[in-house]
């Protein structure tokens, strides 16, 4: 009977076209059917490819265990899930089909070609994984810069390239995602509908590879080229940017005020408010124009008056605090982790090395290579703080490379190129970084012992250390300091990574965003909003030596950091492309410190030792500000609901700058700005003292908070609430003035 059944199944199959020729080979396992169960779905995270499976039945994450995958879908559960006899009835088919019932629906109709594909690799007898199967090189698109117009579609081919040097069309067995629906959206088939102007891109992902196409959709009507002309490129930023706004028909702003200009590159560069007598100076300096045409050629390489703010900026002791305080978020500098002189020996070794200009690369390398006393290597903590070979891989992974390989920890990374085997790979450079007591009560000595290895899980067995892209693993037995293999690789002058996530973390200084967002998500399915001009920094950075200070030089000095906030009605709804500025809320430590420069009344800040049980006593130095404090563990309501970073996780998601209604409850009714404004011999008490005219302290309340001069209808509004007051009610009537404007927008926000 069973013979029968065979047979008659072979025949069944023939009839309807089913059965691979007797000279074709069998559909291969890993090339065939692991891209079937990864597009439809059943070996992604919300189906059988969830940490415990459904139903019984579980499989590796977009199919990174071949070997494992089919031994479950083949050997589990005794083999019930495959019927070699009869392939129709095979449990693993029936649910695909929705044949018996199936939490996951219908998957493929019996006559597509999945359930074909199937069929004859079960017929064959379901052959596993094999040693010599062709391994996919690439993946190409057929159309990897597409330029349309809203509403036009255009079908997507995908090739995949193998080992054998076979090329094979693998459209229909791609998975497609897109990554601005507002731009582009994309159907199962690779089928791209163009929705909108931008631009935004379209993944392709088959087997282990990844490939992208570039949406760019110009907005409609007709070219202002009026609106392009009219701001000469200052230099490479201002020509990229200036190239793609024309690609998408988005004119720029106009350039930006000194009043706006000044204010903004204070506050983006050391975190300080200009005061009113650097405000005046500033904008009464004349700009020199040429008259003839010998003067211009002399002008046009002559610093400008903006140029030359720009350079005492970034000599300014407020700029030490300024990147001190933010690379310590990157860094973790943590009170509640670190013991304190564990901690002050972190923070001044980040100061010194700020306060020097000490190249980012250099900056890189002497964290990683740290050995020795941890308080007297400030940046050994790093190693204390990050004390698992796999938390430092993940750590470095982030800092200082932008890109998160934690998922890879369990499963290939579900939206990155990184493997589980590259991730242990890359924490086993790590695996031999040990501590030991010193000799002060809080000193740890960090050393590179010459043995020990980190085991992969899943495997048994230790991966060679290799640093993520590296050409080459290290031996397992050679006897090296791991820790500067890696920093030899991460730090040299072609590792695009390492390049693009410190160029990408200080433009999102300036601008509010990065050319990648989130600043820390860098991978192939994200591009950058400008890639030709993100490359062009990397290159400048290179040049320069890793010198951050050019890099943020350059931008300062472009015209497109010196854009004005005002749009233009087809600029609008731009966010990435820099054809304006973008007004965002000034950061948590930036905002408190300049209430208390309006104000003239310091904040006290306590330690927060609530969670060892010891309070809120311990408090810092009447004076500091908060862009000066080492430690995060501080105990602060307005911090806190203006979104500090709390240094737990190396994550720019740690830090908000969006509004909320409880930053707006504090701002009205909180004691933080309502106490400054109260406080005795304050900013004040000292205009009030000055005996100056109304119209006089309405100007200084200006300058002093919005950094610029009323204008005429502000000044007729403002004059008579301090005119109008009684001598008694003059200090209340000061006081509302100076909250109206510290409550306003025009405060609160950097523009």
């Amino acid at each position: 009977m069973r013979s029968f059944s065979v047979i008659l199944f072979i025949l069944l199959l023939c009839a309807a076209g089913l059965v691979l020729p007797a000279s074709a080979e069998a559909p291969s396992f890993r090339n065939t059917i692991q891209p079937i169960l990864t597009r439809y779905g059943c070996a992604m995270g919300a189906c059988h490819g969830a940490a415990a499976g459904q139903g019984g039945f579980r499989l590796s994450l977009r199919g990174f265990d071949d070997e494992g995958d089919w031994l479950s879908i083949t050997r589990s559960a005794n083999g019930r899930r495959i019927m070699l006899e009869d392939p129709a009835r095979s449990l693993f088919l029936l649910k695909a089909v929705k044949a018996v019932p199936h939490k996951g629906d219908k998957r493929f109709e019996v006559d597509s070609p999945e359930y074909r594909a199937i069929v004859d690799w079960i017929a064959a007898g379901a052959p596993g994984p094999q040693a010599d199967d062709p391994r996919i090189v690439s993946l190409q698109v057929s159309e990897p810069h597409l330029i349309a117009e809203a509403g036009k579609t255009v079908p997507l081919k995908v090739t995949a390239t193998f080992s054998d040097g076979r090329r094979e069309d693998v459209t229909r067995w791609a998975k497609y995602n897109a990554s601005h629906a507002s731009v582009a959206t994309v159907d199962d088939d690779g089928l791209i509908k163009v929705t909108g102007a931008g631009e935004g891109t379209v993944s392709a992902w088959y087997l282990s590879q990844l490939a992208v196409a570039t949406v760019t959709v110009p907005q409609p009507g007709p070219r202002d080229e009026a609106a392009f002309t009219a701001l000469t490129p200052r230099n490479f930023i201002d020509e990229h940017v200036l190239a793609k706004l024309r690609e998408l028909n988005i004119p720029p702003s106009e350039r930006a005020s000194d009043a706006e200009f000044l204010r903004r590159a204070f506050l983006d560069t050391i975190g300080v408010l200009p005061t009113p007598e650097e405000t005046r100076a500033f904008l009464a300096e004349p700009e020199v124009l040429p008259s003839t045409a010998a003067e211009t050629r002399v002008l046009a390489n002559a610093p400008t008056k903006r140029d030359r703010l720009i350079e005492s900026l970034l000599q300014r002791p407020e700029f030490v605090d300024y990147w001190s305080h933010r690379w310590s978020d990157l860094l973790l500098v943590n009170g509640d982790k670190l013991m304190p002189q564990a901690m002050w020996s972190y923070y001044h070794w980040i100061r010194r090395h700020v306060a020097a200009n000490t190249p980012w690369d250099a900056f890189v390398r002497d964290l990683l290579t740290a050995t020795g006393s941890t308080l007297e290597h400030g940046g050994g903590n790093f190693f204390i703080l990050n004390d698992e070979p796999t938390k430092c891989a993940e750590t470095v992974s982030v800092a200082f490379l932008g890109t998160s390989i934690g998922c890879a920890k369990c499963h290939n990374h579900p939206m990155e190129k990184w493997t589980y085997d590259q991730y242990y790979a890359f924490a086993n450079l790590f695996a031999r970084v040990r501590t030991k007591n010193g000799v002060q009560a809080e000193e740890r000595v960090l050393f590179s012992d010459s043995q020990g290895d980190l085991v992969a899980p899943l495997t048994g067995k230790p991966q060679p250390p290799r640093p993520l892209d590296a050409p080459e693993p290290v031996s397992l037995t050679d006897s090296r300091d791991r820790r500067a293999v890696l920093a030899d690789w991460l730090t040299a002058p072609d590792n695009r990574l390492f390049q693009r996530a410190i160029v990408n973390r200080v433009w999102a200084n300036f601008f509010g965003s990065g050319l990648v967002e989130p600043v820390d998500d860098l991978r192939v399915t994200n591009p950058a909003s400008n890639e030709p001009l993100f490359a062009a920094a990397c290159e400048h950075l290179v040049r320069q030596k890793f010198d951050l200070k050019s890099l943020m030089r350059t931008i300062l000095q472009s015209e497109t950091y010196q854009r004005s906030s005002l749009t233009r009605p087809e600029n609008a709804t731009d966010t990435r492309y820099g054809s304006h500025c973008v007004p965002r809320r000034l950061k948590a430590e930036v905002l408190l410190d300049t209430v208390s420069q309006v104000t003239a009344a310091p904040t006290t800040f306590k330690i927060d030792r609530r969670n060892a049980n010891r309070g809120t006593a311990d408090a810092y130095p009447m004076g500091f500000r908060a862009l000066q404090l080492p430690d995060s563990n501080i105990a602060s309501y307005f911090l806190k609901s203006f979104g500090r970073a709390d240094r737990v996780a190396t994550c720019e998601c740690e830090r908000t700058n969006e509004p909320s209604m409880a930053q707006a409850l504090h701002l009205a009714n909180g004691e933080t700005l309502n106490q400054k404004l109260a406080q005795k011999d304050n900013r004040l008490d000292a205009l009030l003292a000055s005996q100056q005219p109304d119209a006089k302290l309405v100007e200084e309340a200006y300058l002093l908070t919005l950094g610029r001069l009323p204008t005429e209808r502000e000044r007729v509004k403002a004059t008579p609430l301090l005119a109008d007051a009684k001598p008694e009610d003059r200090r209340a009537a000061l006081e509302d003035l100076f909250w109206g404007l510290m409550s306003s927008k025009e405060f609160l926000f950097q523009h």
